[in-house]
């Protein structure tokens, strides 16, 4: 099961401020923008790594992109106030906000041969996911979906809740 990192994007600014250095976090990311949206305007992105691995999920799960997509939500609860949520669903609720990313971008591995990959995401939980980078990320210590939150201001020390 992947993890799930929570870092606002102040407190990727701090560690790289104490180690002497200004950094971007979205710094040499692919960062996708969905379809019909430009780059700047208030939505969701995702990196293009965690495009691969929602399509390589989706095909294990066998939910293509056509009948699916993933369900991107914050719920009450945790540490500090609100958790993320993510899950696949077989389609959009009637008030959802629907991006659709990759259409023709063929990955490494690509299960789908470059098909979009939709991303459904209720009307109460766009109000503090607005601005938000879905990553993920893989390491010899970790791998799990890193949520860039620009409306984040605070994470819990266990890293799976934030306050906006």
């Amino acid at each position: 099961m992947a993890m799930v990192t929570l870092q606002t994007a102040a407190e990727m600014e701090a560690a790289h401020a104490a180690a002497g250095e200004k950094k971007d976090p979205l710094s040499g990311m692919n960062v996708l923008t969905a379809q019909g949206q430009e780059p700047g305007q208030k939505g969701i992105q995702m990196t293009e790594k965690a495009l691969k691995r929602i399509r390589v999920a989706m095909a294990k799960e066998g939910v293509t992109p056509e009948q699916g997509g993933l369900r991107v939500g914050i719920q009450g609860g945790g540490c500090s106030g609100l958790s993320y949520n993510i899950r696949f669903d077989s389609q959009p609720r009637e008030r959802d906000r629907v991006y659709a990313f990759g259409e023709g971008l063929v990955t490494a591995g690509d299960p789908t041969n470059g098909k979009a990959i939709r991303v459904f995401v209720d009307p109460r939980s766009f109000i503090y996911l607005h601005g938000m980078v879905l990553d993920f990320e893989e390491t010899l210590m970790r791998q799990g979906f890193n949520f860039i939150n620009p409306n984040s201001t605070k994470s819990c020390g266990c890293g799976s809740s934030f306050t906006a």
